[in-house]
């Protein structure tokens, strides 16, 4: 018996990285797993099913507000229903904000935020007529303490963990929970492109000298969607081997 059994878990930006990682571990807690990015990805559809559940990946622009409301009809289509959402789509555009570009602000807000957004505003009425449901928004250390050169960025995470505490309010009474998940340094392929004196001062500021891992992160996110977490709403989880807290 897995933690997910019978249920249906739709995972935003999961081709790669902490999204690929939670389908993953969802998928080996008995999931059937829907997971989008702007390609289908037929190679993580295959090794998500490989762990003996279904999986099936569709291309998505999550900033489109009309295009997510399709992506999800069609998931409901050949799934029957969404138990667990995670807004995990998300970009990187850095600079300064006294030279950050319009475009570059637009872009990370529009990718970060506003395809959560679209993604809760198509999702939760389902999981309403379901009368349950659990929604993780990844949001980042960024966004609780702020990081020079990413005001978009933080700003854009900022807003999800906004968006899960409204969210848990005003959908509680409807069996929905919403929470965040705030990762510090993680090692993934985004954090590998950083030069090595930036990851070097990273780890200085963690107190246990070392970068998290995906599959912490995805640990967390399993917690969150499963009753292990049953009256577990409205919170932000940090992950980030006490940097700050």
């Amino acid at each position: 018996m897995g933690l997910l059994d019978g249920k249906v878990a739709l995972v935003t930006g999961a081709a790669r990285g902490i999204g690929k990682a939670i389908a993953l571990r969802f998928a080996a807690e008995g999931a059937d797993i829907a997971f989008t990015d702007l390609a289908v990805n037929e190679e993580t559809a295959a090794e998500i099913a490989a762990l003996g559940h279904r999986a099936k990946s569709y291309a998505s622009n999550a900033a489109d507000f009309e295009a997510t409301q399709a992506v999800v009809d069609e998931i409901l289509k050949d799934f029957g229903r969404i138990d667990i959402l995670v807004n995990n789509a998300g970009i990187t555009r850095d600079g300064l904000v006294m030279r950050m570009s319009e475009q570059q602000w637009d872009m990370v807000i529009d990718v970060n935020m506003k395809s959560a957004f679209n993604f809760l505003h198509a999702v939760v009425p389902v999981m309403a007529r379901q009368k349950g449901g659990s929604i993780i928004n990844m949001a980042s250390i960024a966004g609780q303490t702020g990081n020079p050169g990413q005001v978009n960025y933080s700003a854009s995470k900022a807003g999800l963990i906004a968006m899960a505490k409204s969210v848990a309010k005003e959908m509680g009474p409807r069996g929905i929970r919403a929470n965040a998940i705030a990762p510090g340094y993680i090692l993934s392929e985004m954090t590998e492109a950083l030069p090595q004196a930036v990851k070097d001062e990273f780890i200085k500021l963690i107190p246990m000298k070392r970068g998290g891992t995906v599959d912490e992160v995805a640990s967390v996110a399993l917690f969150l969607a499963s009753d292990l977490s049953s009256f577990v709403s409205g919170q932000v989880i940090a992950v980030n081997g006490a940097m700050y807290c």
